[in-house]
């Protein structure tokens, strides 16, 4: 197992390395439960926590606003960090991501389509439209890049993503245009947010969620096999098909369940694998838990850094994570050597 600069990595270090990430991610989830707009101390959390009094204003706030906020980001974080390294992983494209193969895009026509048609209003009315819309998405770009006698390649892959992006975007935009009522709901969760997500909408979703963080992890080294090549990968004795269908279930999930629960955010799912690859070095069965903590550690804080920057409003975490994704995903687009992984 080699570093990209070719020294190598030792498992040692890997070892050491997730419980660092672990503990930043605890260190995310206190940042979460503290920091904010309100009113509240360490003691608050700590009884919002464990012995939580409602009439006491900051507690109530641990209670009602902070902890699903925070669980919502956690959930989220690692369907997105997951699904973005099985995606690049199997399409052997390093932009890959739900964002830009059209899974985002999938999600929100459903959402749309379920207030503007079926008149729904809760987030745990509409989730599983964007649920299904997501998997449909994700189904259709996926069956349209495989056409051809070289398979689902990374540039088709992409190219069937943009395309499904536009058009149901195209869609999208068309009925928000003409539904006013629509747009006013629509746009609080389009924007990506872990605000406004009720428990009942995250034990709906987060045994998908979980699920689907099983399948992924149980891939890597599949995944390995399959980065090499699927001539490749048969040689080594995979079944290259039943890996793919395996990989596509728990992408399905992953997705489906982070955009159903805090709307389409972009990004995650894109930068974190890489930096986890820097981290680890190829090996999938490294990438993977790795990816599935730091995904959620970028999460909290940038929806921590959208809580502060524009007091006493907030910038939703979509629009933070967009800001951090963008000058990764240029770099990522002008270095040639990652057209392939």
């Amino acid at each position: 197992m080699m570093r990209p600069g070719g020294s190598p990595v030792r498992r040692g270090a890997l070892l050491l390395g997730l419980p660092l990430a672990l503990c930043a991610l605890v260190l995310s989830v206190w940042a979460s439960l503290v920091v904010g707009t309100g009113d509240v101390s360490a003691a608050d959390v700590l009884h919002g926590l464990f012995s939580p009094d409602l009439s006491d204003k900051g507690q109530l706030i641990v209670q009602e606003v902070r902890i699903p906020r925070t669980v919502t980001g956690l959930l989220a974080g690692v369907a997105l960090g997951l699904a973005g390294a099985v995606m690049q992983g199997v399409a052997r494209n390093p932009l890959a991501d739900p964002g830009i193969l059209g899974v985002n895009a999938g999600a929100s026509v459903a959402v749309v389509l379920a207030i503007s048609v079926l008149g729904l209003s809760a987030p745990a009315q509409f989730v599983w439209f964007g649920f299904l819309g997501a998997l449909v998405a994700a189904v259709v770009v996926y069956g349209v890049g495989a056409l051809g006698r070289e398979g689902a390649t990374p540039v088709k892959l992409a190219l069937a993503g943009a395309a499904m992006s536009a058009l149901l975007g195209s869609f999208t935009s068309a009925i928000l245009l003409t539904d006013n009522k629509t747009f006013d709901q629509f746009r609080f969760w389009q924007v990506g947010a872990l605000t406004a997500r009720g428990t009942d909408v995250l034990w709906q979703v987060g045994p998908f969620i979980v699920v689907g963080a099983l399948f992924a992890l149980l891939l890597g080294p599949h995944l390995n096999a399959l980065s090499l090549g699927d001539d490749l990968a048969r040689g080594l004795g995979q079944r290259v098909g039943l890996a793919r269908i395996a990989a596509a279930v728990a992408v399905v999930l992953l997705c489906g369940g982070a955009t159903a629960v805090a709307g389409p955010i972009g990004f995650v799912g894109l930068v974190v694998p890489h930096a986890a690859r820097l981290l680890t070095g190829p090996d999938y069965r490294w990438i993977l838990p790795y990816s599935a903590v730091l995904a959620p550690v970028l999460l909290l804080l940038a929806d921590i850094v959208g809580r502060v920057i524009a007091p006493p409003g907030e910038v939703q975490v979509g629009v933070v994570t967009a800001a951090i994704g963008a000058v990764p995903f240029i770099i990522l687009v002008r270095r040639r050597r990652l057209a392939e992984l």
